[in-house]
């Protein structure tokens, strides 16, 4: 795997130079803000730093991995081999610890892991006992072995289906090597993930005339304070015309505060009763960048109200409008509960997904099961009541460190 950071005046531009000299194969792992240093950094343009990879083919790969083997060997001290003692039982718990606290030390640096090779962690010599399967020796179990079931483990602990995390484990021992550092395996583990992950899917102008995005989910879950803070974001900070319309007539709280942060923002507010109401704020409107639309929160067992819901939705599709669909979730759902929501949602419409309430949790497994689950692109994620602060574009980095076992 090549490791390797571009810099320039955006993104794109530093993708497009990656690209350039490693070819298109490339994955992205870090885009970082490079801020100028100095008495007249103002005047320094801004630049933008991006961290890629490239997995090399396979005789690539093998010299790669004796090259990081070669590394690792001159930075660790010779030291004499000391035979161990016997361990015991209680020295089981504390071997895990010391691991687990290998990994969460690694992590916490992991865009340097993933640059330069770090020595590896000490290895304690313990030896399992043996079972016996139809009289035969079973293979012994190597240290990078350990290693992968430690990571398996810990994304188990942090609420990855066992499904994905067992599937995510397989592909990676595909390639895995006997002898191959844990740095290796980490690096390739964190790319793979990221990979499953995807780019973030967010909101964008429409290519001509007006976008308008329905916000859907069930009761409870932040639509209508989600729908403001990005309001506020294209409003304020992007400069652009915004209209906010409802159409949950259930909950009369949820209206007024939507209205309350539309005449913060100066936007025009409206509710909306029936179908034929869409359309004509839709001509209302038509000079607009923006309309977003919040929906009625409710059961999504609730089959009257999701048909309702459905027609609201699809009143627009004749209009060849440039339509999008949200559903928002809570990280706290359980996944369970997640799934049956998105099965119901997705007979009314294609979605997008927003995961709320990334504060009232310390795990994020669900970002990732629903993701594999649905094929649905993640976008914004909430994290606080803050309006427009607490939202942010999904990160795929931080997210996969996390599930990883890395700390905040």
């Amino acid at each position: 795997m090549i490791i390797k950071k571009f810099t320039a005046k955006t993104e794109n531009e530093a993708i497009a130079n990656a690209k350039k000299e490693l070819g298109e194969g490339v994955v992205v792992m870090n885009v970082k803000d490079i801020k100028a240093k100095g008495l007249f950094a103002f005047l320094k343009p801004h630049t933008v730093e991006v961290t890629v990879a490239l997995e090399e083919e396979s005789e690539k790969y093998t010299a790669a991995v004796s090259a990081i083997n070669n590394v690792i060997a001159s930075n660790q001290p010779k030291e004499t081999p000391v035979i161990p003692a016997p361990v015991e039982p209680e020295a089981v718990e504390e071997k895990t610890k010391k691991e687990s606290s290998a990994i969460e030390e690694k992590l916490d640096s992991l865009q340097s892991l993933l640059e330069q090779q770090l020595q590896k962690p000490e290895e304690e010599k313990e030896k399992e006992d043996k079972k016996e399967e139809k009289q035969e020796e079973p293979k012994a179990e190597t240290e990078i072995d350990k290693f992968m079931k430690l990571l398996h483990d810990t994304m188990l602990d942090n609420e990855v289906d066992e499904k994905y995390a067992g599937e995510i484990i397989d592909e990676i021992g595909q390639i895995n090597k006997p002898n191959m550092p844990f740095d290796y395996a980490l690096a390739n583990i964190y790319q793979k993930m990221i990979l499953k992950f995807g780019k973030p899917d967010c909101i964008t102008p429409a290519e001509n005339g007006i976008k308008i995005v329905f916000f859907i989910g069930p009761t409870g879950v932040g639509k209508t304070t989600t729908i403001a803070k990005l309001a506020s974001i294209f409003r304020v900070d992007q400069k652009k015309k915004v209209a906010l319309l409802t159409a949950d007539t259930y909950r009369i709280a949820a209206a007024e505060q939507l209205r309350i942060y539309a005449n913060i923002l100066e936007v025009p507010f409206r509710i909306i009763y029936t179908v034929e109401e869409v359309g004509k704020a839709m001509e209302d409107f038509k000079d607009y960048d923006y309309i977003l639309v919040d929906t009625a929160g409710h059961s999504h067992q609730n089959t009257t109200q999701k048909e309702s819901m459905g027609s609201f939705i699809h009143s627009v599709d004749g209009n060849k409008v440039d339509k999008e669909v949200y559903l928002v979730l809570s990280a706290t759902t359980k996944y369970r509960d997640l799934v049956s929501i998105a099965d119901s949602y997705k007979e009314i419409a294609d979605y997008k997904l927003i995961f709320t309430k990334l504060d009232e949790t310390t795990t994020l497994g669900n970002l990732l099961n629903l993701k594999l689950y649905t094929g649905a692109s993640l976008s914004y994620v909430t994290y606080g009541q803050n309006v427009p602060d607490d939202i942010e574009e999904f990160n795929p980095q931080s997210t996969v460190k996390k599930l990883l076992g890395g700390k905040n």
